[in-house]
Formats: C-alpha cells, sequence, structure tokens
C-alpha cells in the first residue's frame, strides 16, 4: 500500500505536462518582454545618437542658414493613398522654393525614384518648381536617386554639388546628414515642416537608421554611379549685388 508521503508527491503525467506548458509559456513571455524592451533602448539611443551627432548642422531659421551654392532636394511621393496629397512632398517643395528666392542656394539638385514611366519624383519636382517660378537651367534632375544614402552619396561624386543644403523634414534631415558626414560630404540641412500626423512616419525612420547603420558598416555604394556631371559653378553674388546697385 502506498504511503501517505508517496500519495502527496505523486502527480499524474497530464497535470506535470500542464505545469511545463505554463512554466515554459511564462518563460517565453519573460524573455519576450525583455527582449523587445532591449530592442526599443537600442532604437531610442540610436536615435539620439544621430540626432545629436549632426544637430550642429540643421537649420530651421532661414535668417541663419549659411548660403551654399548647392541645394539638395530629397523626393518622395508627390501623393499617399486615394491621390491625397502628400504634406511632405509640399512643404519640401515650398522649402526649395523659398531657399532659393532668398538666395541661399543657385541650383537645385532634385534626386528621386524614377522606377517606372508613369513614376518619377525627378520630373514632379521640377514641373512644381516651374510652376513657382524657378527657370529649367537652375532645376538639375537625378533619376538615380533611389534611397537617400544614393542620394547623398550621388550628389557628392556625380555632381560635385558641393557644399550643399539638403532640403527635407527634420527627421529625415538627420539621417542624411549622418550619411553625409560618414562619406565627408560638406552638407548642411534646412528642416521643412512636418505635417502634425508624421507619428507613423517617425517610427518608421528608427528603422531605416538601424538599415543605415549596417549598410555604412558594409561600405554599401549606390545603385549606379557613372560619369561625372558636375554642376555649374557658384554664382557670383557679390558682383550681382554690386551691379544691381550700379
Amino acid at each position: 500500500m502506498p504511503s501517505l508521503i508517496s500519495r502527496t508527491i505523486t502527480l499524474p503525467a497530464a497535470k506535470v505536462r500542464s505545469i511545463l506548458a505554463i512554466f515554459s509559456l511564462k518563460r517565453f513571455i519573460g524573455i519576450l518582454a525583455i527582449g523587445s524592451t532591449a530592442f526599443i533602448v537600442l532604437l531610442t539611443a540610436i536615435d539620439q545618437m544621430i540626432a545629436y551627432y549632426v544637430k550642429d548642422a540643421i537649420y530651421t531659421d532661414l535668417s541663419r542658414l549659411p548660403y551654399r551654392p548647392y541645394g539638395l532636394l530629397l523626393g518622395t511621393s508627390k501623393y499617399v493613398a486615394k491621390g491625397t496629397p502628400n504634406t511632405f512632398y509640399t512643404n519640401r517643395i515650398y522649402a526649395a522654393d523659398t531657399l532659393f528666392k532668398r538666395q541661399k542656394i543657385d541650383y537645385l539638385l532634385l534626386s528621386g525614384d524614377n522606377r517606372t514611366l508613369q513614376y518619377n519624383e525627378p520630373r514632379t519636382m521640377a514641373r512644381d518648381l516651374r510652376k513657382l517660378g524657378i527657370s529649367d537651367e537652375f532645376l538639375f534632375p537625378d533619376y538615380a536617386g533611389f534611397r537617400t544614402l544614393d542620394s547623398i552619396i550621388r550628389a557628392k561624386e556625380i555632381f560635385r554639388a558641393e557644399p550643399m543644403t539638403i532640403i527635407t523634414q527634420r527627421f529625415h534631415c538627420e539621417r542624411a546628414l549622418f550619411i553625409a558626414k560618414y562619406h565627408h560630404i560638406d552638407a548642411v540641412c534646412f528642416v521643412a515642416d512636418s505635417p502634425y500626423s508624421a507619428s507613423v512616419t517617425r517610427v518608421r525612420e528608427s528603422f531605416a537608421r538601424i538599415l543605415m547603420l549596417w549598410e555604412l558598416f558594409r561600405e554599401k555604394r549606390p545603385h549606379f554611379l557613372g560619369s561625372p556631371e558636375p554642376l555649374p559653378p557658384p554664382i557670383q553674388r557679390t558682383t550681382l549685388s554690386q551691379s544691381s546697385e550700379q
């Protein structure tokens, strides 16, 4: 006859499996929670590090922005879902127009995606800037700006667009400038306004920065390079100003 002790400590096999399953699930949830927390902390740390590293090259006040002969306008889609205008795009166009007309830049390099005949960011940007009164002689498309990294490196190596002012939203400015600094490119960035509903885009940007660091570590190069096509030399602003005063 089994002893009282034996009856007390003996458990059915099904009960044992149930306890182990619960223990394994709790352990899995714990590991997942710790891992998720660590990942969020890492994302935040990287985000803040990049922002701090480039903060002195970012301008929001037009009066403090130094003159640079070349402006690099980073492309994005003109429209979002269901044909709704993309405020990111519209604000970049207006910022580029303002910088040009205030003589903060001489030329605009329009860098964006040209994946299909129907989708052509540089062509769209040029058309909208012409509507605002900027002549074609000051607009130069870069049809191979598929990614920010491509746009930044090609601006230097193909178009010789240094020193330059990058034009985009602040979160994008930070990533673009980090790439520029890594490749020893002389650049600052002017911040175009961001729409209030930019939170989802901002989250996506955090992951884009992880990818950027990985690509820089691997010395990623643009999809297409080629022979140099230097932009025109800077306009002699002093000479123009003196002529207008005479």
